[in-house]
């Protein structure tokens, strides 16, 4: 039997829970987390909301639900949130502001950098005028398709909405990962925002969850909203117990992800018919419209990637053992 490990490079989605982590969650202390009890779930929301320097913070699912109840908490039904015509919080997650909220989403451009144009949101924002939604939130991404978004434009989106009375939410699925990038601490990176989503099943390898932080009042709400679309969880500290490993343990490695997708951009860039197009954080990107080589023939070398025609994304994470870009390289030459 072949006990190769297997490359999956399609997300760092794909994480399983290291031995250390099902200890802790084996060993989880429990409680009725709807009824505000579970110690493990408490211990998780407090040491997430002090990590990102708010006041407050509720333990969801998954990252949909997060960015979603906290979309609600911001919009009354007929208002209006600005948002990146391909963010997560438009395109992918189900239309559920819309569908659930019922908040219309006024989607623009992003900028190549990840931003999204400061003047381009301004003409977007609407008049005090029956005719129009109420507009009350700008959204934003970060990392958006693996790109830190600059900490200047960051402090300039929260002037601007500070001008124009709105919210600024955002989605940091993989927050953690522009903070080992720029060296800045989660804090520092969420200051600006009154929301901010975290993922801890993608690069820090939880097997399920995320967590909404901002103040007292917007996260009672969240948590209110949290209930209506049936995440109100149970012995919920399991999973929190695996956050809370997560945290402890796994966000000093994001920079071994950042080093791994450097290498394997570097291994695959001289693959004929290859392109890579940006390494963006622990993200490859390239073009492979002129491969020659058959998908099929990944298998044989014990990979699972996403190969299109045109552009692809690769993603580094905790679980690629160290010959990743060699086999990589091979399984595609």
């Amino acid at each position: 039997m072949d006990n190769t490990p297997v490359i999956d490079l399609r997300s760092d989605t794909v994480t399983r829970p290291s031995e250390g982590m099902r200890k802790a969650m084996y060993d989880a202390e429990l409680g009725d987390d709807v009824w505000g009890d579970d110690p493990t779930v408490r211990a998780l929301e407090e040491q997430t909301a002090e990590l990102l320097g708010k006041e407050a913070a509720v333990f969801v699912a998954s990252g949909t639900q997060s960015n979603l109840c906290g979309l609600m908490a911001h919009c009354q039904r007929g208002e209006e949130y600005i948002v990146g015509q391909n963010a997560h919080t438009y395109k992918y997650e189900a239309g559920g502001a819309a569908v659930l909220g019922s908040i219309q989403p006024q989607p623009i451009e992003f900028e190549p950098d990840g931003t999204l144009d400061l003047d381009v949101v301004r003409s977007k924002v609407k008049p005090d005028d029956p005719h129009f939604a109420r507009t009350r939130l700008l959204a934003l991404e970060n990392t958006h398709d693996g790109k830190v978004i600059p900490q200047e434009y960051v402090l300039a989106a929260r002037a601007f909405v500070d001008e124009h009375d709105l919210g600024l939410h955002l989605d940091g699925a993989r927050m953690w990962n522009a903070a080992a990038a720029t060296g800045l601490s989660e804090a520092e990176l969420a200051a600006p925002f009154d929301s901010v989503s975290v993922c801890l099943s993608k690069g820090l390898g939880a097997p399920v969850g995320s967590v909404l932080v901002g103040s007292q009042d917007l996260i009672a709400s969240a948590r209110r909203w949290r209930k209506i679309l049936g995440g109100g969880m149970r012995q919920a500290g399991v999973l929190a117990a695996a956050g809370i490993y997560a945290l402890d343990h796994n966000r000093v490695r994001l920079a071994d992800d950042q080093a791994m997708a450097e290498s394997i951009a570097e291994a695959i860039a001289d693959v004929p018919g290859v392109e890579v197009t940006g390494v963006h954080t622990n993200m490859v990107f390239a073009d492979f419209s002129q491969w020659r080589g058959d998908t099929a023939q990944l298998s044989d070398h014990g990979v699972l990637a996403a190969i299109s025609p045109g552009p692809s994304r690769f993603v580094a994470h905790l679980d690629l053992p160290a010959d990743t870009p060699a086999r990589f390289a091979a399984a595609i030459m």
